[in-house]
């Protein structure tokens, strides 16, 4: 093993580009009091264009004040959780800042999830205000019998709109699935009226930097669904570690993607809360497929942009793409999954831009490596910690036991952007968080000789399939509930576009028949679309250790040896 010095000594600060710093002198600012300093700095600059429309800061400031009075005329008050269901649109921002300026607790839902999975994440959190798409309203009115939630606000994707598209949207939306008529109901409200109907009330409630500001959802290996508990400073600390490893952005002047969703904590912070901390425009793209991704950066001129691999994959494979000029990108920021080197090379060479990958998790508000914008940039590396980040490989068996300089272990981090815990499980906290505060992270890596992190594997058994976390426990559960199937096990494999997609072993109970599509269309009734099996084998019997649990390595290993 190593002198226990090697990471102590943070040997990764030698590597940073010059100018940044190891350590912060952290504001000890909530996140709505960004919003307060960029409207007071920037009143008249874009902050939201979504299809053209555009709101101000000082517009955007004056639509929290009033969602956050309607809030309050709801009942909700300080620590009452407000579930958020809708994809990048600007409700779902005002929402966000509206929640957290009255003190409740933000909880970002996923639109694809199903009614089981958002359920569960209902509960838990113990949710009780929504809101979310005309799409889904009638879905969740149903759904709402079984949660706390009283009070449901919709709003539609025609809502904010430029005048000519907005006229044109009512003839065009049904039919392309991008409205839906909402049977009234008790407590379901529009959100265009809810604003209209109050003042803006911009009182900050008194929370302090250690309360918690949302439960942010991820998936769990067993299965369930675990809320992260992220506080006011985790959140607000790590907008403030991302802004100090840009510093070649200044505040007012650039323009922001928002392509990644707001509902995943990449997407929150590296875009949504960065963009407003910085007193950016942020051009929301609600469906990140490449032609809207093309038209945004062309459009709007954008000039930072944070993707997941699909989104550069598919921007570069558009016929569109010859034609269409990107030239105004100046930096992007890649994350969920390595990013080939020929599509680096590529879009780089296409753009003009400077594209650097980094890593983190939900427990961490998630950043906690990136490579140096301006600096030595490692292909197949995640980077380095960024500031006030500690990190160290450890044994897989021994996490007090430190791996030397290139050999493999479990990734331990600490820093400011590290969660306070799991919401309602001390047990899986204790388990993810040690007495000194690292979080294990459940991913082997390994640190080379100039402090660059590489990811080797995942001890958990997470596919990132489109950037999106999957857990395939989450799949074997939904196969297992099948009165056909015996036994199942999910693995990922390769996907071109996604980089990995879901398979399904399954063993049938004797004298059933199932095709692959029944198999396929099963798991379309209980789970998010992303999660669905590309492929179904069928078997006579699955791998299994000696006290009879099914060996999801060894599928890994076999599917890996055709």
């Amino acid at each position: 093993m190593s002198d226990q010095n090697t990471y102590s000594e943070k040997i990764w600060t030698n590597s940073y580009e010059q100018g940044i710093r190891a350590e912060l002198e952290y504001q000890d600012m909530l996140v709505p009091q960004y919003l307060e300093e960029s409207v007071e700095k920037f009143p008249d600059n874009p902050a939201l264009i979504f299809q053209g429309f555009t709101l101000t800061f000082r517009e955007f400031n004056d639509m929290v004040g009033r969602f956050a009075a309607a809030l309050k005329s709801y009942g909700i008050q300080k620590g009452d959780s407000v579930a958020i269901l809708l994809p990048n649109v600007i409700p779902c921002v005002v929402a966000y800042y509206a929640t957290l300026r009255i003190g409740g607790v933000v909880v970002l839902n996923n639109p694809l999830y199903s009614d089981r999975e958002l359920e569960h994440q209902f509960t838990d959190s113990g949710s009780k205000f929504l809101i979310t798409l005309d799409l889904l309203a009638n879905r969740m009115v149903k759904l709402r019998e079984k949660t706390d939630i009283k009070t449901i606000v919709y709003t539609s994707i025609g809502d904010f709109l430029p005048f000519v598209k907005r006229l044109l949207f009512p003839l065009v939306a049904k039919k392309k699935g991008l409205a839906a008529d909402v049977t009234p109901a008790a407590d379901l409200h529009k959100f265009k009226d809810v604003i209209a109907k109050f003042e803006p009330d911009n009182t900050q409630a008194e929370v302090t930097m250690d309360d918690i500001a949302m439960y942010q959802y991820t998936g769990g290996t067993t299965g369930v669904s675990k809320g992260v508990m992220l506080t006011h400073r985790n959140i607000s600390h790590q907008i403030q570690q991302i802004e100090g490893w840009f510093p070649a952005f200044n505040k007012g002047a650039e323009v922001m993607l928002g392509a990644l969703p707001i509902f995943h904590v990449f997407g929150m912070s590296t875009s949504m809360n960065f963009a407003i901390r910085m007193g950016w425009a942020n051009v929301l793209v609600p469906k990140p497929q490449p032609e809207p991704l093309l038209e945004a950066i062309s459009k709007f001129k954008v000039t930072f942009a944070p993707m997941v691999p699909t989104m550069y994959i598919g921007i570069l494979d558009h016929p569109d793409m010859a034609n269409t000029d990107l030239t105004s990108v100046k930096g992007c920021f890649s994350g969920s999954a390595p990013l080939p080197l020929d599509v680096i090379n590529n879009f780089q060479e296409k753009t003009g831009s400077i594209i650097v990958e980094g890593f983190g998790l939900t427990e961490s508000t998630p950043v906690t490596h990136i490579n140096p914008f301006n600096g030595t940039r490692k292909q197949g590396s995640i980077g380095v910690p960024i500031a006030d980040t500690i990190c160290k490989i450890v044994d897989l068996e021994d996490n007090t036991k430190e791996m030397p300089v290139g050999e493999a272990g479990e990734l331990l981090i600490k820093g400011p952007q590290v969660m306070k815990g799991y919401l309602n499980k001390p047990g899986e906290t204790a388990k993810t968080i040690t007495e000194d505060g690292y979080l294990c992270t459940g991913d082997v890596a390994k640190m080379d000789e100039d402090g660059y992190f590489y990811i080797v594997d995942r001890i958990k058994d997470m596919i990132i399939s489109g950037g999106y976390n999957v857990y395939p426990r989450d799949i074997d559960e939904v196969l297992f509930e099948h009165p056909k199937i015996l036994e199942a096990c999910c693995i990922g494999i390769p996907h071109p576009k996604r980089g990995e997609a879901v398979k399904a072993f399954v063993i049938l109970k004797e004298g059933q028949t199932m095709s692959e599509k029944e198999v396929v269309d099963y798991c379309d009734t209980k789970l998010a679309k992303y999660k669905l099996p590309v492929a179904v084998e069928f078997r006579e019997e699955l791998p299994k250790s000696n006290v009879g649990k099914i060996l999801r390595k060894d599928l890994r290993a076999q599917e890996e040896a055709k």
